[in-house]
């Protein structure tokens, strides 16, 4: 990465192929400032055009992964109840849209990120954690659907990314109620892939499965990605279509004849990062 990623929000490091994104408002339990929203986006943007980096962490500092939505970020939202209705539900539908799109940055970058979650993931955390690849998270998380508990349906995407993780009827419970539920619960129900001990040990395991995939042909992990995440919002049918065109256009023998040859030496195979975007 030639350029530092500056931000208020987030601190950002890449070393050995693997992106570090840390949340860090630690003083106000990593709540989602304007700032998260803004940043977001530009860090997964920034990431994704790097080819050297082949896999995302994100995490937060201090005691919590996140509390969710920072109040100062549902000012704009009070604000616009004392508009013009038409215009007021204009300008709501137009922020919420945004919202969406910055964790949808995440889903969309062509590497996967992993959430190595402890503490509270709340609210918007939800959200952060569903547009996520895989999560991973500490014994004493508390997770918790809450933003029921303002009178309000979640609008950022858990409500559409939940139901296709674990099962539908559940996801409802936890949305229609506003309850908390732990690490052990959201592991039997497939949110989280591992629990660990502490915040500490969570972060290293998520890094080093990072570093795991960074090993892993990029252009293959790419693949992957985009057949999973299409598969999901598509039939069997479209999927498989998809992935044959994937492979007929991709599929190339150097990475084929690279892993090949490294497994039957038994060793670790070196790919080459993929281009940078022309212009």
């Amino acid at each position: 990465m030639t350029d530092p990623i500056t931000s208020t929000f987030f601190a950002v490091s890449v070393a050995d192929g693997v992106a570090h994104i840390e949340m860090d408002n630690a003083a106000k339990a990593n709540s989602m400032t304007p700032a998260f929203w803004d940043d977001l986006p530009r860090i997964a943007a920034a990431l994704d055009a790097d080819p050297a980096v082949r896999c995302v962490v994100i995490s937060g500092r201090g005691k919590h992964f996140t509390a969710g939505m920072d109040l100062a970020a549902f000012q704009g939202i009070m604000e616009l109840t004392g508009q013009e209705p038409g215009r007021a539900a204009y300008a709501m539908r137009k922020l919420v849209l945004k919202l969406q799109a910055s964790l949808s940055a995440l889903e969309e970058m062509r590497v996967p990120v992993i959430a190595a979650i402890h503490g509270a993931c709340l609210g918007g955390g939800i959200d952060l954690i569903t547009a996520c690849d895989i999560r991973l998270c500490t014994a004493d998380t508390a997770f918790g659907i809450e933003e029921i508990n303002i009178g309000m349906a979640a609008d950022v995407g858990t409500l559409q990314r939940m139901p296709k993780l674990m099962a539908p009827g559940v996801v409802r419970e936890l949305a229609y109620a506003g309850r908390r539920f732990s690490a052990e619960e959201a592991k039997g129900w497939g949110i989280v892939n591992a629990i660990h001990v502490d915040r500490d040990a969570v972060i290293a395991a998520a890094l080093e499965m990072a570093k795991t995939i960074a090993a892993r042909s990029p252009l293959a992990v790419a693949g992957i990605k985009q057949a999973v995440t299409y598969a999901r919002d598509h039939s069997v049918a479209d999927g498989l279509d998809q992935i044959a065109t994937w492979n007929a256009g991709m599929l190339r023998p150097d990475d084929l004849t690279r892993a090949m040859g490294a497994k039957m030496k038994q060793q670790q195979a070196v790919f080459d990062d993929l281009l940078t975007d022309a212009g």
